[in-house]
């Protein structure tokens, strides 16, 4: 399927899935699948509406991020503006917004919620204090990246839709990779790729789907993920620990090493250490992908 000159197919979709079959024909071939009725028995599905969230977090202020490119002053998940979580629905009730909430710790902040869902019995053993909410404004994306644990992810919408863009670890030469980092080049807008700029994106193979209200996407370890926000809504996120021994070890490199040594750069060399990065990030793609530089 051509979507926007990218090579990317549906993600297979079923209604429900016994646990089995999902570990056979997923978890361990490490292939993605959206299960569209994983919450219906859940609370959560008809409670997660954006005001029932800022009903219960009321007062609580919120890390938000937006789409401008990290800088030389930037820490690793450094937050960009803070605000009360229910001036924040507010805004993203009243118009479109840049602004997004990331790892918003719901275990820590907002305790109340976990009566609202369990976790599935579906062959992934799910980290217990790890659930997060991701938000985010009508037209809000996030940049093309993975994961700094490789966890398996059980991804849940609620509240709105999202069109999810991922891509397999194999696909990381062809995706212009970042060197010590877990993002591609920020200057390529996923949702209308400049292909003459970086036409190895032409070669990646991923999937493609939208997401709504208590629908679930699974992604395996390490899969690169795009999301766009169609409409305001929210998500959260379940984490399984990676099973393969080559993921444990880069999660291990990237959480004790790989961050520290990119923010100690960054601090010494500034806005040269994140130029020379892109520019690294094009010349390795290019050599990968046969592609004159």
């Amino acid at each position: 399927m051509d979507v926007n000159g990218l090579n990317l197919e549906r993600v297979p979709r079923v209604e429900t899935i016994d646990k089995q079959d999902f570990l056979n024909g997923h978890v361990k071939p490490q292939r993605p699948l959206v299960i569209e009725k994983l919450t219906r028995d859940w609370k959560a599905y008809d409670r997660w509406h954006l005001d029932y969230i800022a009903e219960k977090a009321r007062g609580k202020t919120v890390p938000l991020y937006d789409d401008r490119p990290i800088d030389e002053n930037q820490q690793f998940n450094e937050p960009h503006a803070k605000m009360k979580i229910e001036d924040y629905v507010d805004l993203l009730k009243r118009e479109p917004t840049d602004f997004r909430i990331f790892l918003y710790s719901l275990m820590e902040e907002v305790p109340q919620l976990q009566e609202d869902f369990y976790y599935p019995d579906i062959g992934l053993k799910f980290m217990k204090k790890m659930p997060f909410l991701f938000f985010g404004g009508e037209n809000a994306k996030v940049f093309m990246h993975f994961d700094i644990d490789y966890a398996n992810i059980m991804h849940f919408q609620f509240h709105g839709k999202k069109r999810c863009i991922i891509y397999p670890p194999s696909e990381s030469k062809y995706l212009y990779k970042v060197p010590h980092a877990l993002i591609s080049r920020e200057d390529i807008d996923f949702t209308n790729p400049d292909l003459d700029q970086f036409p190895a994106l032409k070669k990646a193979k991923g999937y493609v789907t939208e997401l709504e209200h208590g629908q679930a996407l699974y992604m395996p370890e390490g899969y690169w993920h795009h999301m766009h926000y169609l409409t305001p809504g929210f998500s959260m996120s379940l984490r399984s620990i990676a099973r393969n021994p080559k993921h444990l070890a880069k999660a291990v490199y990237n959480v004790f090493l790989m961050r520290n040594f990119d923010n100690f750069m960054r601090n010494w060399k500034g806005q040269d250490w994140i130029d020379h990065k892109d520019q690294m990030a094009f010349e390795r793609t290019h050599k990968e992908s046969n592609l004159p530089l």
